[in-house]
């Protein structure tokens, strides 16, 4: 039978039954005076009606007629829900006719049909990819949110519920893999900027089989620093360096005397420090120092740690007055170190690794013009200009060594003036060439 057919057939009931309890309603003429009855919600699908005052008369048989009232307002209540009922059911239906087309866009999509192309964040691309792979694995937890019973949280957040296309698992043979291979697998794909979000999805297939394995999880961590650094998000940032934080908890606690282990601790301190109040700020601060000189202690030879140590003397000797009074409040001892510190460890990561980074010759640019060695600072500012740019970090670089080569100009043009009015005062005749 066609839906308009039961649709009028239900209402055709409706009325008619309404109908007839109206017309016995007034038959008994009703006379309780001042007794007045609302009609239904109901009733207002076309005409809304006002309200009735039915008066009732004062017979011998008054119970009768009250029985008789009680039996009229169950049959309006029913009619009132079964009419509502509907209204809901109608609802639902239209919901479901809007829903049934997009539907069908999304089955096309995974069956290899025309996808919208959204532009997500790593966060997103890794979640997906992961659960494609997650799908096929029967040893895989059923909860992406949950923390592991080692201290693993995953990296599922609120913003992740969006819809986003899933992409294919890159690696379908995950299971095969051993640590060795793992190991070595992340790290060459790490090695390309462009690649470093496959080596954290790679990690994450693995993290339960390896979950117990140093090697492992001193290179999950880094992932996630990696992570931390190819977002965009701020909320996304914070939750990369605060898991990342986490597992570098576990990774030094089991073992003390991996330099590695201290290293990337340390690094997902700094990031952590990003997200935190001045006090915190500068707990965080110290953490980073007392791993970063461990590591040194384990990893002699490595550059990337002179090149952090840089970073971090280079920062103390800007710190505020303010800043440091709140140390010495908090702590008893207030961080110090100098300029000259800075350029030493930068000095040493060149001469571990000459070319280290556009960042390296950048700081050392930075060192020489706050020590007013102006030719030094602008020879480190032409080496780091020659270096390409391949990570965003080379490309604020960039940014900032054009500062201090256009500082660096204004200085030696205010020197060269300054000289050459103090020679003219000496000998009026005398003037500089350019």
């Amino acid at each position: 039978m066609p839906h308009s057919t039961n649709r009028e057939m239900i209402l055709g009931i409706v009325v008619g039954t309404a109908g007839i309890s109206l017309l016995l309603l007034w038959y008994h003429k009703v006379r309780k005076p001042r007794t007045a009855m609302d009609l239904p919600k109901f009733l207002s699908l076309g005409n809304s009606l006002d309200l009735m005052t039915l008066q009732d008369e004062v017979p011998s048989g008054q119970g009768t007629t009250e029985i008789f009232q009680g039996r009229q307002l169950q049959i309006l209540e029913k009619l009132n829900e079964l009419l509502t009922n509907m209204e809901e059911l109608k609802k639902e239906i239209r919901v479901l006719k809007e829903a049934i087309p997009k539907l069908e866009e999304y089955i096309q999509g995974e069956l290899g049909g025309k996808v919208t192309v959204h532009k997500i964040s790593p966060q997103h691309r890794a979640r997906k990819r992961r659960l494609a792979t997650v799908q096929s694995s029967a040893t895989s937890n059923s909860s992406e949110e949950a923390e592991s019973e080692g201290g693993y949280v995953t990296a599922n957040t609120d913003t992740e519920e969006q819809s986003f296309p899933v992409p294919k698992a890159f690696n379908t043979h995950v299971e095969e893999l051993n640590l060795d291979a793992l190991i070595q697998m992340a790290d060459n794909l790490r090695v390309n900027e462009g690649k470093k979000v496959e080596s954290f999805e790679l990690l994450c297939d693995h993290k339960e089989k390896f979950r117990d394995e140093i090697e492992f999880i001193w290179r999950f961590a880094r992932a996630y620093g990696d992570m931390y650094e190819l977002s965009t998000n701020t909320q996304e940032k914070k939750h990369y360096a605060n898991i990342g934080k986490t597992l570098g908890e576990k990774a030094i606690m089991r073992a003390p005397k991996n330099g590695y282990c201290h290293l990337w601790y340390a690094v997902l301190c700094g990031y952590v420090s990003e997200f935190e109040g001045l006090q915190n700020k500068i707990n965080c601060g110290y953490r980073f120092k007392e791993h970063l000189d461990k590591a040194i202690e384990f990893l002699p030879e490595e550059p990337f740690l002179y090149y952090l140590k840089g970073r971090y003397c280079y920062s103390v000797s800007k710190l505020s007055w303010i800043e440091r009074k709140m140390a010495a409040t908090l702590f008893g001892s207030i961080p110090s170190s100098t300029v000259q510190e800075a350029l030493q460890n930068f000095l040493k990561v060149e001469e571990l690794q000459p070319g280290f980074s556009k960042s390296n010759y950048m700081f050392m640019a930075k060192c020489y013009a706050d020590l007013n060695q102006i030719d030094n600072a602008v020879k480190f500012c032409n080496l780091a200009m020659l270096l390409p740019c391949i990570t965003k970090e080379d490309e604020d670089a960039q940014k900032e060594v054009k500062k201090i080569s256009t500082s660096l100009k204004s200085k030696t043009l205010c020197v060269t003036v300054i000289i050459q009015s103090i020679l003219k005062e000496i000998s009026p005749e005398y003037s500089l060439k350019d």
